[in-house]
């Protein structure tokens, strides 16, 4: 079964995004996988301050 992703446009700062090309070369990874790493840390971090996010099969899966 194919792994569902979205896709999107991200703009960054160059600093940031160098920054981050630096980290994910250390840790052996590519720079889109570095950056849903940072991304789910910081839910992680979040739900375990304020508790789960509760989401809707809408909100996960919208209707275009």
């Amino acid at each position: 079964m194919a792994v569902l992703r979205n896709q999107f446009t991200l703009r960054i700062n160059p600093i940031a995004n160098a920054k981050i090309k630096k980290i994910a070369q250390a840790e052996n990874r590519s720079t889109t996988n570095m950056i849903e790493c940072l991304i789910l840390d910081k839910i992680r971090r979040y739900e375990a301050e304020h508790g789960e996010i509760l989401l809707t099969d809408e909100e996960v899966y919208p209707k275009s």
